[in-house]
């Protein structure tokens, strides 16, 4: 095995024992109480027989406790797995099932379905959030690579979640190249917010650790909502530096409007990832926070960052930037043949941070790998200075009589319409076309119907883009990044 993250982070720590690390509750903690911290774990871990290639599962919220064991479970060469403590026991059962966990840590101060967990039998510990944990006896599995630092189950658009395990070396270069990618990231400066859900790559890496591996300092919340807190936490530790997804960063908007514009002056920096940005919010976190959003974009499979617009100077609002240094890509057609540059295709990535396989899946690796090379299943189109624009996944792309429909193209005239909220589109099947075009929307305006919005879409599209059906919806199902579930919508 290649550089292990616990070195880094040890290193760190006792290179600059004093200096401020982690947020949490309203105090900095220093590099040396996050160390000590981390051996106290460590030295549980031991003791209750965890060996090399044996596996944690996690349902924690994000706190300091998630990232000493993330460092305790490296040093001894295990992977840590951290799920949704929300995700529903059927999804639960089903990953803890697969992961094979030595065992299960839980916080001991917010309730969970047990009754799950104990059916798994799979030890459950009860765990102090701030980062005490209990002696405890796990159960020994079949073991994975040692290289393996985390494992995180994806679902992506079809199909039951895939667990990706990312290497090591996956994550510090990944996490390397963000760092020099970034002109606005300098480690002694930034102050980064940790609020995306740290079960999910994106925030587990940007967030948690991206600062933790680079020596950047922190600001901890449990969980993004609500907003307002979160907006509270961001002016006590003068946080500087956000990562969010759009609907966050959304959030974060409407109650710094509640504050009649009383909001952090010190935030420089604000990247968006996970979902597509709307470039209309653009223009509403300039006028509150004094600072424009930089998109990017990533994968689980990729550690998580692929691309990203790089600083203010330098970005294309409505492309999510530039790939970061150590990837090389390829758009290939459908059948998976190279097409030449300047045209759209299905982007392929290979890299360091591109992980190998999916974890014990080889069908789903058969799929997805070939030759070190990775399909994101994205649509894209790439200029000629290097800006990607993700046109669709291609799995969403709905087919009209022949004619390829891509639904945020409708979706980004239905939202401009007065009275509508969001709108997220979908292909049916159909007898004569293949498919029709469905809407669903939420409305502002309850008044906004089906027949002006019919007239309104076919002077804005071409016939077969123009949806056929609407329902009205007072929400979308999401995964727990908000990103619309469009496969959920599909099936009804």
């Amino acid at each position: 095995m290649g550089k292990n993250l616990s070195d880094v982070v040890g290193n760190l720590c006792l290179e600059a024992p004093d200096r401020d690390y982690i947020w949490w509750k309203d105090e900095w903690w220093s590099r040396k109480r996050f160390y000590d911290i981390t051996s106290s774990v460590e030295k549980i871990l031991t003791e209750s027989g965890f060996s090399s290639g044996q596996r944690i599962v996690t349902l924690l919220p994000n706190c300091p406790l998630l990232l000493a064991l993330s460092v305790a479970c490296w040093h001894l060469g295990g992977a840590i797995v951290p799920l949704n403590m929300l995700a529903g026991p059927q999804s639960l059962k089903r990953s803890i099932k697969h992961a094979e966990p030595f065992v299960i840590v839980v916080p001991d101060s917010i309730p969970l379905d047990m009754e799950t967990l104990q059916k798994t039998q799979i030890p459950v510990i009860p765990a102090n959030i701030d980062g005490q944990m209990p002696s405890f006896k796990g159960v020994c599995q079949t073991p994975s690579n040692d290289d393996v630092a985390v494992l995180f189950y994806t679902s992506g658009t079809t199909g039951l979640p895939k667990a990706v395990p990312l290497s090591h070396e996956n994550i510090y270069s990944n996490v390397e190249a963000a760092a020099l990618h970034f002109s606005a990231f300098e480690a002694d400066e930034c102050v980064l917010l940790n609020a995306l859900p740290n079960f999910h790559t994106l925030g587990y890496s940007t967030s948690g650790l991206l600062p933790l591996l680079k020596g950047a300092r922190q600001a901890i919340v449990p969980s993004f909502m609500p907003p307002d807190r979160t907006l509270k936490a961001i002016s006590a530790a003068k946080v500087n530096f956000i990562v969010a997804v759009p609907a966050m960063i959304a959030l974060l908007v409407a109650a710094a409007v509640r504050t009649n514009g009383n909001v952090p002056k010190h935030v420089s920096t604000i990247v968006s990832g996970g979902d597509r940005f709307p470039v209309a919010l653009d223009a509403r976190v300039k006028e509150y926070f004094g600072v424009n959003v930089m998109e990017g974009y990533g994968l689980t499979e990729c550690s998580p960052v692929v691309a990203v617009n790089p600083d203010v100077t330098r970005r294309k609002i409505g492309t999510v930037g530039t790939l970061l240094p150590g990837f090389e890509y390829e758009l290939r057609d459908e059948n998976n043949n190279v097409i030449s540059e300047g045209k759209e295709g299905i982007l392929w990535l290979k890299g360091n941070s591109v992980v190998r396989e999916y974890f014990r899946d080889p069908e789903n690796t058969s799929q997805k790998f070939h030759e070190g090379w990775f399909n994101t299943g994205d649509l894209v189109r790439i200029d000629d200075e290097g800006y990607i624009t993700i046109i669709d996944r291609v799995s969403d792309i709905i087919i009209v009589g022949g004619f390829n429909v891509y639904p945020q193209e409708v979706e980004e005239i239905l939202n401009n319409y007065p009275g509508i909220k969001e709108s997220a589109v979908v292909g049916i099947p159909h007898s004569i076309s293949g498919q029709i075009v469905k809407a669903f929307i939420i409305r502002d305006n309850p008044a906004v119907t089906t027949k002006e919005l019919m007239a309104y879409c076919r002077k804005q599209l071409a016939h077969y883009k123009v949806p056929r059906l609407y329902e009205f919806v007072e929400d979308f199902p999401r995964n727990s990044l908000g990103k619309v579930l469009r496969r959920k919508l599909r099936e009804g």
